[in-house]
């Protein structure tokens, strides 16, 4: 599975790569758009979430361009938790992120 944006800081992305440049361990945020269809958000909002839970993604979003949110998970102790949904009036930000924000209604 693989996911649509990922972001790492530089201090994480070194120990992250290998020889060839590939992925080996997880980014800190992790970004999927929604594709439309119940089996395609059930595996995004399921199956993905568990993944990257598991393999230790500190926040995951999920864009739904359908209804114009986005879906803010964050790690808290070992898993990902949903912390907040977003609305196109709604400021998108991220501890991972300083300085970054963005109203989600431009995403779309």
């Amino acid at each position: 599975m693989i996911p649509d944006v990922v972001w790492a800081s530089h201090e994480r992305l070194k120990n992250l790569l290998d020889e060839a440049g590939h992925l080996t361990g997880a980014p800190e945020l992790v970004i999927e758009v929604l594709s439309p269809g119940e089996k395609n958000e059930k595996r995004d909002k399921e199956t993905k979430l568990k993944l990257y839970s598991v393999q230790g993604v500190l926040e995951y979003w999920i864009c739904d361009f359908i209804q114009k949110k986005v879906e803010v998970y964050r790690r808290e102790q070992t898993a990902l938790k949903l912390a907040a949904t977003l609305f196109s009036q709604d400021e998108l930000r991220s501890p991972l992120l300083p300085g970054f924000n963005c109203l989600v209604s431009k995403l779309f």
